[in-house]
């Protein structure tokens, strides 16, 4: 793993292995991608990290009168458990597909998920987002996060539609 800036670690490739990085955030658009990246990982023989990206706790405009905000701990607990449930019910899905099942990392990073995805995916054989996740515009013909991946990625970006694609694909 390196260290960003900010201190938050980010997968690296390892021993020449290939590796696949996902981009999820509980929407059907990152659901899909993580279906179509497993897969790919699991044709490639590659390692898949699966990163869920996060608000710091800080950058919110403060707390509500009553209610603290929750801490950077307790965001990435709950958010691994999500993702990792999430992992566990598309691999049970995908069960009969897979030739060789891909090691899977599950990370939860702090920052703007564009940035934090393409840090993510230094040194990756491949990076794979949803089209559309939770932005504010619905109506964008590609979301922000998946336009920032394909200008500034370090590797070849797919951008999966919001439905599975079909398991020959």
């Amino acid at each position: 793993m390196k260290v960003r800036e900010d201190g938050a670690r980010v997968p690296a490739r390892e021993g020449g292995r290939p590796t696949v990085v996902v981009g999820v955030d509980g929407s059907p658009g990152s659901r899909a991608a993580l279906v179509d990246a497993m897969r790919s990982a699991s044709r490639r023989g590659a390692r898949l990290h699966v990163v869920a990206v996060y608000e710091p706790p800080e950058w919110r405009l403060g707390p509500t009168p009553g209610m603290p905000l929750p801490s950077r701990a307790e965001i990435e607990t709950e958010l691994l458990a999500a993702v990792r449930g999430m992992v566990t019910d598309v691999a049970y899905e995908l069960g009969g597909e897979h030739l060789r099942r891909p090691e899977v990392d599950v990370l939860a990073l702090p920052g703007q998920a564009a940035e934090v995805l393409v840090d993510a995916a230094e040194g990756a054989d491949e990076l794979v987002v949803g089209h559309r996740g939770r932005g504010a515009v619905a109506s964008a013909l590609l979301g922000s996060v998946g336009l920032g991946c394909l200008l500034h990625a370090p590797c070849p970006v797919r951008v999966v539609p919001g439905s599975s694609p079909p398991a020959d694909s």
